[in-house]
């Protein structure tokens, strides 16, 4: 292939390779293509913003050579980069300036409304009863004649064409979570199953969480009424290299897709700036340009190849790679000392809970021996009281025990009492005394039995209710003369009587227990 004295064969096999591009793209000869690739230094993109630009007076060479490309339209720019990403670059991805990536929030077209204001309302009225009851009138007309409509439909079908309408689909409106799940219902029933990871939320939602989490949001977006959407969709988006691509977990993709028919899907596209199907887009974080924008890394317009698909969004991820794994790392580090600080919060927690604990135990033992302390010296102290009450008592009662009858009264009572010592003793008692004078006698019989006369006057001690800690039992047959019964001692013994002193066991119980301790 030789034209004007141009040998094609002694290009380089990049240099054929530009001109083929820039043939493509100008249909231009190559006698006229060579010339101004050689000004351009073979910079395919450079030679087709000249070819469309018109070339500058400046020196082409110089300006080839520079660092810094020449202002051009970013649209313009953009289809090139898209367009051709074999070819070479002329400045790094760090100098790229990359497009704000808009967050659209969807409002449903059953929900816009335009309200006018109050006093165009007022105004406009009478009119809008004349046109209500005009359009009621035409609709019967055309009910009674049927031909009528049709007719004005073909006179005003080339003006009707021009004009555009707002979801002529017939698809009912629905929230963003629901219009994802039908896009994804829809795409299964057309193509089949797939293993496309499609999210199942809105556009906002999607954009959110790569923002969050520093991922790369996949736009793809389709339209049923292009002739390319189903060879697209069946070669380039379901073919295995692109699929594993997408799910690849290192890669880090986001993929929402929809269907432009759809309210949220064709506002996406409006701020996209999307004017051919399908339509593939790489939104990503861009931290040279701000902390918290979100850039366009790529497009991809229009049917596109697998393996040229897989290497433009390659393309776009190598553009934000290296900024945005700084941005991971640093988040990484943050969130590495965030845990470690929690842990060391919350192992000081445990530890102080601990400490607290122990304190709590130790403080409840010294408040227990404390308690328990205090309650031995109460119950010493009770001890003390009852043995000097009983003491009081047993003094005061002996002092009121009548004497023992002499020889001359005949109505007495003989009794031989046997001591828990093993003492026995035998006295005399009057017979109406009560049998409460026998127990008393047996509780103070020491102190009767003393030769100190008590000197002063002992008084019944007071809050005091002496209890007896024993009974008078008959041995044979065996009897026990309770107290609680009453009655006089004749009554109770007779004449004489033989008895033991027992103690209750009440007193036996706390005898074992004075023993154990």
């Amino acid at each position: 292939m030789a034209d004007a004295g141009i040998d094609i064969a002694q290009l380089t096999e990049d240099q054929q390779l530009a001109l083929q591009q820039f043939i493509a793209v100008t249909d231009q000869a190559p006698a006229a293509a060579v010339p101004l690739l050689q000004r351009c230094q073979w910079n395919v993109q450079i030679a087709i913003a000249r070819f469309f630009d018109g070339e500058p007076a400046t020196d082409p060479v110089a300006e080839a050579s520079s660092s810094l490309p020449p202002p051009q339209d970013p649209r313009r720019q953009e289809t090139l980069l898209n367009g051709f990403s074999s070819a070479p670059r002329s400045s790094s991805s760090s100098n790229r300036r990359f497009e704000s990536a808009p967050r659209i929030v969807p409002q449903p077209e059953s929900q816009i409304t335009n309200q006018a204001p109050l006093l165009l309302t007022i105004l406009f009225t009478p009119f809008s009863l004349v046109y209500s009851l005009l359009s009621k009138y035409f609709r019967f007309v055309g009910y009674l004649f049927p031909i009528l409509p049709r007719t004005w439909t073909r006179l005003t079908a080339g003006t009707t064409a021009q004009t555009p309408r707002r979801n002529t689909s017939g698809r009912r409106p629905l929230n963003t979570r629901d219009t994802a799940a039908r896009f994804i219902r829809e795409f299964e029933e057309e193509y089949g199953s797939h293993e496309l990871p499609f999210f199942e939320n809105g556009y906002a939602q999607a954009f959110d969480l790569a923002k969050k989490e520093l991922k790369y949001l996949m736009i793809v977006l389709v339209s049923p009424e292009h002739d390319m959407t189903t060879s697209f969709v069946r070669e380039t988006l379901l073919a295995p290299d692109v699929v594993n691509f997408i799910k690849d977990p290192e890669n880090k993709i986001i993929l929402w897709a929809g269907n432009v028919q759809d309210s949220e899907a064709f506002q996406v596209s409006a701020a996209l700036n999307c004017t051919k199907f399908p339509f593939t887009s790489l939104i990503a974080h861009t931290p040279q340009v701000s902390s918290t924008s979100m850039g366009i890394a790529i497009r991809i317009a229009g049917p596109t190849p697998p393996g040229q698909y897989i290497a433009k969004l390659q393309q776009g991820i190598q553009a934000v790679a290296e900024p945005l794994n700084r941005v991971r790392a640093q988040r990484a580090e943050l969130q590495a000392s965030r845990n470690l600080r929690e842990s060391q919060n919350s192992a000081y927690e445990r530890s102080l809970a601990l400490d607290r604990e122990r304190a709590r135990q130790k403080r409840e033992a010294e408040e227990r021996k404390a308690r328990e302390e205090k309650e031995a010296l109460d119950r010493e102290a009770a001890k003390e009281k009852e043995a000097l009450n009983l003491a009081q008592w047993r003094k005061w009662r002996a002092t009121s025990i009548a004497d023992e009858p002499g020889p001359d009264v005949k109505d007495v009572v003989r009794i031989s009492l046997r001591m828990p010592s093993g003492n026995r003793i035998v006295r005399k008692f009057a017979a109406e005394k009560p049998i409460e004078e026998l127990y008393a006698f047996v509780e103070c019989y020491d102190i009767l039995q003393s030769q100190e006369p008590i000197s002063e006057k002992v008084f019944k001690p007071d809050d005091f209710e002496h209890e007896y800690k024993f009974k008078l039992v008959s041995p044979m047959p065996r009897e026990a003369y309770e107290l609680s019964a009453g009655g006089s001692i004749k009554d109770r013994i007779g004449r004489s009587g033989n008895l033991i002193v027992e103690r209750t066991e009440d007193d036996d119980d706390e005898g074992e227990i004075a023993d154990s301790d």
